[in-house]
């Protein structure tokens, strides 16, 4: 199932629960530009080879990019995220408690953003949405563990392949370089570090735009009344509208995060960025082709603290790693009771 650009239009003109939603959803996918989207260039703005602005733009580019082809390939990220979740039954209270989840995520992000921590919104996203599921079915009635269990494989797979991929691309390079001229070296790794940084960008519209889509789709089919859609296939309007609006949050808010993961926790020269960036793009890959939601912002920090790592743990600074490490624990029971709560009072109040 799906609905065309003119059938949406036509729907939000007078459907004040979707537009409504839609609100909500497109604010949560700035939010995600605004404090996710970030991490993707942080390193290359961090190590100087591109100005923050046109690290911004290359962002919003590759983001789109990472948002149509890995779609129109492989959409199982979003299928994951949208099954994850019985949000059946009564569709009125059902589309409540997902705008609740949504305003408990906004609040979540926001707060995270304010302080520079680089928290996931795709850990906030799943466990809002959760938290709000229990609350409407009344217990844990309302998660697919099938499905969630790949959330949790997500959360180790990126913690350790991420570190471990950071570690071991830098040791390569290192070998590889090893007697070259440093000045070439240098040269060489300014632009493929604005390459990796491309790479990193698209692998984030490839994951989490995929995430926000299937959100914003079953808060489409809610207020229309469709509470039992299992198949569906993703509009290429909404892949631009998402693009252009994490573009947009990327713009706005995107230097707080670049300052605590690119240049808060490891100072990194031009070829452990470009290793950090390449790391992580294919722990990405790998996790998109699998249908496994993982956060990007989870893998990327962890490909820097390997990257840190392999010259010696003392390069890293474990006093930003433990604020990070701190707010990726206190996202899912946080974010989710705060969803699970927002949808008690929610569905109380409408």
């Amino acid at each position: 199932m799906t609905i065309s650009l003119f059938e949406f239009l036509d729907q939000l003109a007078s459907n004040l629960p979707l537009l409504i939603t839609v609100i909500l959803t497109l604010g949560v996918i700035l939010v995600n530009g605004w404090t996710d989207a970030p991490n993707a260039i942080a390193t290359c703005v961090s190590t100087r080879c591109l100005r923050p602005e046109k690290a911004i733009l290359l962002a919003a580019v590759f983001n789109f990019f990472g948002v149509l082809f890995m779609t129109i390939v492989n959409a199982t990220v979003a299928e994951t995220i949208y099954n994850m979740v019985d949000f059946g039954g009564n569709t009125k209270d059902a589309l409540v408690a997902l705008c609740a989840a949504l305003f408990a995520i906004v609040l979540w992000a926001t707060a995270a953003w304010a302080f520079g921590i680089p928290t996931s919104e795709s850990h906030a996203l799943i466990a809002g949405v959760s938290g709000s599921a229990i609350a409407l079915q009344g217990g844990l009635g309302g998660i697919n563990g099938g499905e969630w269990i790949k959330v949790i494989i997500g959360l180790i797979f990126s913690t350790v392949a991420g570190f471990a991929a950071g570690y071991f691309v830098t040791k390569i390079v290192e070998v590889i370089c090893k007697g070259m001229d440093r000045r070439k070296t240098n040269e060489f790794f300014s632009g493929a570090q604005i390459a990796g940084a491309a790479s990193m960008a698209f692998m984030h519209g490839a994951q989490d735009g995929q995430k926000f889509m299937g959100v914003f789709l079953l808060g489409v089919f809610l207020a229309n009344g469709q509470g039992n859609v299992t198949n569906f296939t993703i509009p290429v309007w909404l892949m631009i509208l998402c693009s252009v609006v994490m573009a947009l949050g990327t713009s706005i808010g995107g230097y707080k995060i670049i300052k605590s993961v690119g240049m808060g926790m490891v100072k990194l020269e031009k070829y452990q960025g470009f290793a950090a960036d390449i790391a992580a793009s294919f722990v990405l890959l790998i996790s998109s082709v699998r249908g496994i939601p993982v956060s990007t912002t989870h893998t990327k920090t962890t490909a820097i603290m390997g990257v840190g790592a392999s010259k010696r743990l003392s390069s890293v600074n474990w006093g930003t790693v433990k604020e990070m490490v701190l707010a990726w624990v206190l996202t899912f029971p946080g974010c989710g009771i705060i969803g699970y709560l927002m949808a008690l009072l929610f569905m109380r109040l409408f």
